[in-house]
């Protein structure tokens, strides 16, 4: 399997300044059967980027540079820079109750939770919607407005009082996306549009709902591809589009992570406010993670997201003080820990 994997690589062009980054991800896919695509860069520039292995399984359709992922909770990172973008203009407020925005809340919770703590999970705010998920998979294919998603899956009394603690909790999500929409008075799926792609002529990235293999070139994803190929497919609900409902391809995660970090999205303030550590413990963000990575016999402050839906794996990693990042995108269920592996020595090779 891991030959013909290599074999792939005759059939798509690959841009390799890098030529350990080359080097390095070849000899993992030989040596540990990688299907998915790997990416390796400074600032703007692209220095690596290769596919390796199939997007469908059944029809033989190879991945592509190109090729649509399912980002899983990166989609909360890509929804917090939403809400920075809305900060930005003075319709939202990190600190203010969210009451303000949803008066129909229940008021002692509402009063007591702000955006700030919702999108650093240090809300409180139970994970109702997952054990509503273990208790019936079918919750995953529900269609509810926000007003009843939140009603069902984020108004439970609080774990402990916001701010005190850590809870990653999905239903904080899904207050937020109540807040945004009812504020902005427009589909979350539009701003993602307006603030992100087509600002940054973004071509095969979005949100969605239900199941991902609606979208045109989508990867599909599988338990397995050998001995017999198993696929996985996990729909996501309407409600849960910003905590695991944004797509993107390799290609186009790299422009959005140079994008926002080059300032062509946000503030420079608003971009520190995103990526300051609120819960140091988690190296928790707002909808990310910031951590001290030593590459190169140096420590650099970096944006840390990963993401995982099923059997997609994504790996977005940016050096904040000089912009080096690898972004490593998989469809098979690959053990996460391997990924990051590849991930440090992708960046190594970087420095070099």
């Amino acid at each position: 399997m891991a030959l013909a994997l290599l074999a792939l690589l005759c059939s798509f062009p690959v841009w390799a300044d890098c030529a350990e980054c080359a080097v390095v991800a070849r000899r993992f896919v030989v040596n540990e059967g990688f299907n998915g695509v790997v990416l390796v860069g400074h600032g703007a520039t692209i220095d690596y980027v290769e596919s390796f292995g199939v997007a469908d399984a059944q029809t033989g359709r190879a991945l592509t540079v190109d090729t649509p992922f399912e980002t899983g909770s990166i989609s909360k990172w890509i929804a917090a820079v939403v809400v920075m973008r809305l900060v930005q203009q003075g319709q939202l407020a990190l600190d203010q109750p969210i009451s303000n925005y949803l008066p129909d809340y229940r008021r002692d919770n509402g009063a007591r939770l702000t955006l700030r703590t919702l999108m650093s999970h240090a809300s409180g705010v139970p994970n109702e919607i997952d054990d509503a998920i273990k208790r019936d998979p079918a919750t995953r294919t529900l269609s509810l407005d926000n007003s009843e998603a939140v009603q069902r899956f984020a108004s439970g009394n609080l774990r402990f009082e916001p701010g005190a603690d850590w809870d990653y909790s999905h239903s904080n999500w899904l207050l937020v996306k109540a807040i945004v929409e009812r504020t902005t008075g427009r589909d979350y799926a539009s701003l993602v549009e307006g603030y992100l792609v087509q600002p940054l002529a973004l071509h095969h990235s979005g949100v969605f709902s239900g199941s991902s293999l609606g979208v045109a070139g989508m990867a599909h994803g599988y338990r397995r591809l050998a001995p017999d190929a198993e696929p996985l497919d996990k729909p996501s609900p309407d409600f849960m589009m910003l905590a695991g409902g944004f797509y993107a391809s390799a290609n186009d995660l790299f422009v959005l992570m140079d994008g926002l970090f080059a300032g062509r999205l946000l503030s420079p303030e608003s971009v520190r406010i995103l990526m300051a550590i609120e819960r140091p413990p988690q190296h928790y963000a707002l909808g990310g993670r910031t951590k001290t990575l030593p590459f190169a016999g140096k420590d650099h402050p970096v944006a840390w997201e990963y993401g995982s839906n099923g059997a997609y794996r994504v790996l977005a990693w940016r050096t904040l003080d000089d912009g080096h990042t690898v972004i490593l995108m998989n469809n098979t269920s690959f053990d996460h820990m391997k990924i990051g592996e590849l991930g440090t020595a992708l960046m190594e090779a970087s420095y070099r």
